[in-house]
């Protein structure tokens, strides 16, 4: 049992000191050369892997800065999972929740984040749509739209899909950022910018417990939104409802009801 407790300790000493090598000692009668190469791999993969995970975040940081979030995400979070593509998820969670905020770290850090993790996320999902009784040309007027289970909504307070290293803004939009992230079948990724209607638009298809056909659920969007125009809102309606189904974000309709 002794021996037992003194090999677990071990296990807690290597493990903390592979996490933070400054603030905890390496397990006694272990070479410095031996735990250096554990301390490299484990830190060197994080910082490969999650920059690969993370390409446009990668991109923005300084090498410094990138070797900072990976220690300190190394040194604050424990993980759930020992997956690899789990561990975008983990590192998602550090930067919202845990992450010592630094005053040269851009505001909008965990938003961007949060974007490629969905990206990430999409691209591996094995969700599937359920095509029985779909019609992929329906009328999507008079039948009922279908929303794919591979088009997530979002928004924002930043164009996180612009930023890059020649575009770091600095405040809010005005607006919010409304963006549908979206697989097609060919499991290429894309994603479509939204308007506050069109999003409302999506939101109320994908919320049709009632089986509303596309011109009902236009008619109602103009009631909640106070819009004057009921005709004109409902043939922009139509012309988004088509485009939408052109990038798959819509899967076709249903008999309406």
């Amino acid at each position: 049992m002794v021996e037992r407790q003194d090999f677990q300790d071990k296990q807690y000493a290597f493990a903390a000191h592979i996490r933070d090598p400054q603030n905890n000692a390496a397990p006694a009668g272990i070479e410095d050369r031996r735990m250096a190469i554990y301390r490299e791999l484990f830190f060197n993969n994080l910082y490969n892997l999650l920059g690969t995970y993370f390409p446009v975040l990668r991109k923005i940081h300084t090498n410094d800065q990138w070797h900072r979030m990976i220690r300190e995400f190394m040194k604050l979070h424990r993980a759930q999972t020992p997956y690899f593509l789990e561990l975008p998820q983990e590192f998602l969670e550090f930067l919202q929740e845990e992450y010592p905020s630094q005053d040269d770290d851009f505001p909008f850090l965990t938003e961007l984040a949060q974007y490629e993790y969905a990206e990430l996320a999409l691209s591996v999902s094995t969700d599937e749509n359920d095509d029985s009784g779909v019609d992929p040309d329906g009328d999507l007027l008079a039948a009922t739209p279908v929303k794919s289970v591979l088009a997530w909504a979002f928004a924002y307070h930043y164009p996180v899909h612009r930023i890059s290293q020649d575009f770091l803004p600095k405040e809010q939009s005005a607006e919010p950022i409304y963006l549908a992230i979206f697989r097609r079948q060919n499991d290429k990724v894309g994603f479509l910018e939204l308007n506050a209607v069109t999003a409302a638009l999506l939101d109320a298809v994908e919320n049709n417990s009632t089986g509303l056909p596309g011109e009902a659920l236009l008619r109602e969007l103009a009631t909640t939104i106070h819009h004057a125009d009921v005709d004109a809102l409902i043939k922009h309606g139509a012309d988004a409802l088509k485009e939408m189904r052109q990038l798959e974000i819509l899967t076709g309709t249903r008999p309406a009801g």
